[in-house]
């Protein structure tokens, strides 16, 4: 079990966390600008991105710890350094994993009304987060014989993962000088999800009136449950002794792709709006949606309760077998195929923006018509918030956007979220002719020792822009 703490608490530092994206949002010389708001302001004709390299995204990091923490080469016991980070984490601290691949990226301005943008595209993406499990980390590393009379509560055990296609449609409006609209309908795919949320009930060691090294050993109201959907189909596959297994695996994957998996439905909204010439505010909810889990569905469910009265540990080499009966009789795991349906995790952004330093070189045609010249220059604030299975999480950021030449465009924001009080993060953009690359970097000033960092992200992507 030590060894699989281990395991655990190194596949936390190295993990990848919530889909902040503070570099790209209201980046509108970008087309992913769009994703984050469907309401941005957009100030070109025409986008295509370059299939499969139009965005790639990633972000490590981990919430409470580090890599370091544990496996630092400092002279220091292992055993030592696990057991206080375990001591140090809480059962809200997490590591979350956020992965997206941009498939399809289009969109053009309508040749009837100017004022109308259109886009669309497909995007693949993972999201999986994963609560410590406080209570069983330590029941599991230093034992119960420190916590008699202490529950340790099922409720800590919270999980959620889902692997999917996002098919997408959006509108974009300029209704006045002022204000800009935008809406974006989303069609999701889900090629494999799992759940364990609200689950419940207590472990706890009480010390019977015997005394002389008696307890009782109690679970009680447990009730807890794994849901999940694709899973049973990959595990009949892999018990099956055929060659082309792993093939069977990718043709499933496939086919749930392109909308052959578990479908739902969801909506952005956006807007942007400026107080006045050189003062701009904005703000965006997305992924406001549910899928519904219908097909190759199994929920694993254990409920009961349990008392075992014997030594420190209620179980031994002697009668290990007989008290896993017991408690298999008394809680089983009974497996379910009741269809669920989930909501996607909604998440917030907003901005407030100064502009200035105004410019016209002539040659930019980003300009639409009947507007003013543009700014080279930017700062504001900008807020974040996503919804997840325990509480949601919170980031702000402070930016400064920099215009440098015709074809080249910066942005450099300083965050203070749940990993870092110290994240630097920087975007650039490259506009040659209709060519355009970016790439962006967050929590800077730990690359020096990624082993010690909290964080560490990047994107990048290509697109035509015209």
């Amino acid at each position: 079990m030590r060894i699989l703490l281990c395991l655990f608490l190194g596949l936390l530092g190295c993990s990848l966390y919530s889909q902040n994206k503070e570099t790209l949002y209201d980046f509108t010389d970008l087309p992913q600008s769009l994703l984050l708001n469907p309401g941005a302001e957009v100030n070109f004709n025409y986008h295509a991105g370059v299939p499969f390299l139009s965005q790639i995204h990633v972000n490590v990091g981990f919430k409470g710890a580090s890599i370091y923490d544990v496996f630092a080469d400092d002279g220091r016991d292992i055993n030592q350094k696990i057991e206080n980070t375990i001591n140090t984490l809480t059962s809200n601290d997490y590591f979350t994993l956020t992965q997206q691949l941009e498939l399809l990226s289009f969109g053009w301005r309508s040749k009837r009304n100017k004022d109308l943008y259109y886009s669309g595209g497909l995007y693949q993406e993972l999201d999986l987060i994963v609560y410590f499990p406080k209570d069983f980390a330590v029941l599991a590393y230093q034992g119960n014989q420190d916590f008699i009379n202490v529950p340790f509560r099922f409720s800590n055990v919270s999980a959620t993962g889902e692997l999917l296609t996002v098919y997408h449609f959006g509108y974009n409006k300029k209704v006045n000088k002022k204000l800009t609209f935008g809406a974006r309908a989303k069609l999701y795919s889900s090629m494999f999800n799992f759940r364990s949320t609200k689950n419940r009930g207590t472990f706890t060691t009480f010390e019977t009136p015997q005394g002389n090294n008696i307890y009782q050993h109690v679970i009680s109201n447990a009730d807890v449950s794994l849901q999940t959907s694709g899973y049973a189909s990959l595990r009949d596959i892999e018990s099956e002794d055929n060659a082309d297994g792993a093939k069977q695996v990718i043709n499933k994957f496939l086919g749930r792709a392109f909308l052959g998996g578990n479908l739902g439905i969801g909506v952005d909204l956006g807007f942007s709006y400026k107080l006045e010439d050189q003062w701009t505010v904005t703000g965006s909810m997305t992924d406001l949606g549910m899928i519904f889990y219908t097909k190759d569905v199994e929920t694993y469910r254990a409920r009961g309760n349990f008392v075992f009265e014997g030594l420190e540990t209620p179980i031994t080499d002697e009668n290990g077998q007989d008290v896993l009966d017991e408690l298999e009789e008394a809680i089983p795991i009974d497996t379910l195929s009741t269809s669920y349906a989930a909501l996607r995790p909604l998440k917030l952004n907003s901005s407030i923006k100064y502009s200035f330093n105004r410019y016209d070189d002539g040659t930019c045609n980003c300009a639409i018509e009947g507007e003013g010249p543009l700014y080279q220059d930017a700062f504001g604030l900008q807020v974040f918030t996503q919804f997840r299975p325990k509480r949601p999480q919170y980031a702000a950021s402070l930016f400064y956007y920099k215009r440098l030449s015709s074809f080249l465009r910066t942005k450099l924001t300083y965050t203070v979220d749940d990993y870092s009080f110290k994240n630097i993060g920087f975007l650039m953009s490259t506009h040659i002719n209709k060519i355009n690359f970016y790439i962006s970097a967050n929590n800077l000033l730990e690359y020096s020792n990624l082993a010690d960092a909290r964080g560490a992200s990047i994107q990048l992507g290509f697109n035509v822009i015209m």
